[in-house]
């Protein structure tokens, strides 16, 4: 690229030959004296070295010699500045090449460096070549920088050094170097073209925002060096980093045409450093929603904060972290902050507690644990003057005052600093906690958070976990769960994959291995489709856990085409503050349909479907279990559900809507049915027949309905003659209430096939 070519541009200054005065024994400037006429001056025609050329003899400690022509000056432009001198007599001069570099209003630029290396002239008659390098960048081989102010130059030389001695000087050359520097044919703009300096002290926000300016669509080069920006930078072009960038925690780096981590870590000068600055600038104006790891892994030493980072509180515009992997490196930043406080609980208030001993040190986003309190309850806020901590659910049995427990575990993405943050997403990730940390904390509010084709690898204490409201709509997409208690017993585990407070989280197509719980539910709405959670050790006969577990008793809730394996599904009511039923919804409000359920090496008392009531006179409205397949595999279980009464039990005269059929039973010694059709022989003549289908009847419930009576064969005397009669029946019979009475109006005998129900329909 030559610009004198292609842009027209007048660089040679005027020869000697043309008349001394059109050179200048100042600065060049109009009105400045010049050498025509001077005593220490003279054009020599035919100097046997140089042919026509100047000779001058030194008065001045330094001596100037530039043209009054001003030579034009651009950022990009580099010009080579020649001059061939030899000493005639007298002391030895220094000889460098000098400029007086000028801006728009005509002044000088004095940042400029306006001087040239200096030669000292030691052999008479010796031709010595001084040159030097102008140009905009702080570039190798650049020997006068000028960055971006100047727009013209009045290029010569200085003597310095002895005064007395003669010297001549040849025509000074101007050419235009910049064709070493860059070229048309080259696709990049380098900053330092344009004034960046690279030092790291120097601020070259105007220097970058110059190259991006002229760059028109070309990768803006960042030459080795570290660069500092004073405020936030945007690039609207491509940018490749060779040197770094410093800036303020608070200022952002936008890359806009490369909005992936490469380009940020080369940037900053590391893939962590990168990745929080990547981060940061997600959440702005980037042209693009979603960051893109490249397949790189980020190294964690600590928790990211994302809220702190990106400087908001609230954001519901769609963002998304993919393809790539994070991993936590050991350190203490891991660690789980315990408190322990005295704290008092009322029902009256059942999202609070009050009277708070030591609460400025009570974490927000804390697990709380204690007497009364169900699993996966949350510090969502804290009011330090009030004395007083919110709760992400109500307290079950913890009215009073006593001792509570607040573990704040630490997560490799925090968004806990958000008020609010919407349709985020995470995917395609793999996140390796290393049993040194969590994963995911939700905000406490917003929705739509997603979670996609991740790796959720050895969480130390959590996968994801939400404190608040931030989990409405959570979807969990094929995922893999991996647990950090692979060896241990199920009933020594405590590391959770995920829990949810709002409604309408959807779970589809995971996969989770050996944690306590793969999910502790509340809210309601909710969609399980086509997950594989298992739970089992190498134990005889060992304990199984809750794959998943429904906190709040009416879940309104699908379980279909999952694999249930050596785990089961838990309802329970622990985070009701009044677990006593009361007018609320009791349990029921779920369908579980098409799933495998399979148990290996377990005992027999082991149940699939367990309902815990923490209170009083709950009942079942609405609980569809239809087309599963029950088995289990080098054991048998006697049956596939059951109610856990360690706290309570169920009102089995309330039942409603409860359907258990066309369900598959391998090594399960008793079929669950409801309605349940028994064929009852009577053999000896009888006008009450007593009908005994108890043991098939979900949970132990009672025999409340009879829905169907078909007389098999002729219904007889003991005399063997057919007997044209009905009878009625009577439910709930029985110490159990578990049996059905036949009322026939005179003594026969028979077969019936009976259709009874454990419920009401209605």
């Amino acid at each position: 690229m030559n610009k004198a070519i292609s842009e027209g541009l007048v660089l040679m200054p005027p020869p000697f030959s043309a008349g001394l005065n059109l050179w200048s024994r100042e600065d060049g400037l109009t009105g400045q004296g010049s050498y025509l006429a001077q005593g220490n001056a003279a054009f020599v025609p035919a100097d046997q070295d140089f042919g026509g050329c100047l000779e001058l003899t030194k008065t001045l400690g330094t001596m100037k010699l530039r043209c009054f022509q001003a030579i034009p000056f651009q950022p990009g432009l580099y010009l080579r500045v020649t001059a061939k001198v030899k000493a005639v007599s007298g002391p030895f001069p220094s000889v460098r090449i000098g400029a007086w570099a000028e801006n728009v209003s005509g002044s000088n630029v004095v940042a400029a460096q306006q001087t040239g290396p200096s030669t000292l002239l030691t052999t008479y008659g010796e031709v010595v070549t001084v040159s030097a390098i102008i140009g905009s960048g702080n570039r190798q081989g650049v020997d006068m920088v000028w960055g971006l102010a100047p727009v013209l130059g009045h290029l010569g030389l200085d003597l310095t050094g002895a005064t007395g001695g003669v010297i001549r000087i040849e025509d000074i050359v101007v050419e235009d170097a910049t064709d070493v520097f860059l070229s048309s044919r080259f696709n990049w703009v380098d900053v330092r073209d344009y004034g960046a300096v690279g030092d790291g002290v120097t601020d070259d926000l105007a220097a970058f925002n110059a190259a991006d300016d002229a760059a028109a669509g070309k990768i803006v080069l960042v030459s080795p060096g570290t660069y500092k920006l004073s405020t936030s930078m945007t690039f609207d072009n491509p940018v490749q980093f060779e040197g770094t960038v410093t800036m303020s925690a608070t200022d952002r780096l936008v890359l806009r045409r490369n909005f992936d981590l490469p380009s940020y870590s080369a940037a900053f000068g590391g893939e962590l450093a990168g990745f929080k600055r990547a981060v940061q600038a997600l959440f702005y104006f980037t042209d693009h929603v979603e960051l893109d790891l490249a397949g790189r892994r980020v190294e964690l030493d600590g928790p990211i904060d994302v809220a702190a980072l990106c400087g908001l509180t609230t954001f519901a515009e769609r963002r998304a972290i993919r393809n790539g992997q994070l991993q936590a490196i050991t350190s203490t930043a891991w660690n789980t902050e315990t408190v322990t406080s005295v704290a008092t609980y009322s029902t009256a208030q059942s999202a609070r507690l009050t009277a708070v001993a030591n609460v400025a040190n009570v974490p927000v986003g804390a697990r709380v644990s204690g007497t009364g309190v169900g699993r996966e309850v949350y510090v969502t806020s804290k009011n330090i003057a009030a004395g007083t901590v919110e709760l992400s659910q109500p307290l079950w049995a913890a009215a009073g005052t006593r001792t509570f427990t607040f573990d704040r575990y630490k997560y490799m993405l925090d968004f806990s600093g958000f008020s609010a943050l919407s349709k985020f997403e995470v995917t395609n990730v793999e996140l390796l906690n290393g049993g040194l940390s969590s994963t995911i904390l939700l905000s406490p509010g917003g929705e739509l958070f997603r979670v996609a084709e991740c790796v959720i690898n050895r969480p130390r204490d959590r996968g994801i976990t939400s404190t608040g409201r931030g989990c409405q709509d959570l979807q969990i997409d094929s995922c893999q769960f991996i647990s950090n208690e692979q060896a241990m017993l199920a009933q020594d585990r405590t590391t959770i994959g995920f829990n949810v407070n709002a409604n309408d989280v959807k779970l589809r197509l995971n996969r989770s291995n050996r944690f306590a719980h793969f999910g502790v539910m509340a809210g309601a709405g909710h969609i399980l489709l086509g997950n594989h959670f298992f739970g089992g050790d190498n134990a005889t006969a060992g304990v199984r856990r809750a794959g998943i577990v429904f906190t709040l008793p009416n879940m309104k809730a699908f379980i279909t085409g999952n694999y249930i394996d050596n785990s089961f599904i838990e309802l329970s009511n622990e985070h009701d503050n009044d677990p006593d039923f009361g007018s609320e919804y009791t349990f029921g409000g779920l369908t579980i349909t098409g799933n495998i359920f399979m148990a290996s090496d377990v005992a027999p008392w082991f149940r699939w479907l367990v309902i815990t009531p923490r209170g009083t006179g709950h009942a079942l409205n609405g609980l569809m279990v239809a087309g599963n397949v029950f088995r289990a595999v080098d054991s048998a279980v006697d049956r596939i559900e059951m109610v856990d009464t360690s706290h309570a039990t169920l009102a089995f005269n309330s039942f409603r809507n409860v359907t258990f059929e066309n369900n598959t039973f391998n090594a399960v010694s008793q079929v669950t049915q409801s309605p349940v059709l028994v064929q009852h022989s009577q053999n000896t003549a009888a006008d009450t027949w007593t009908v005994d289908a108890g043991a098939y009847l979900p949970f132990g419930s009672f025999a409340r309905n009879v829905t169907g009576l078909v007389a098999e064969g002729a219904i007889s005397n003991a005399s063997n003659v057919t007997q044209f009669v009905a009878p009625y029946a009577l439910v709930e019979q029985g110490a159990g209430n578990n049996l059905v009475a036949l009322k026939w109006p005179t003594p026969v005998k028979g077969v019936m096939q009976v259709t009874l129900r454990c419920d009401n329909p209605l």
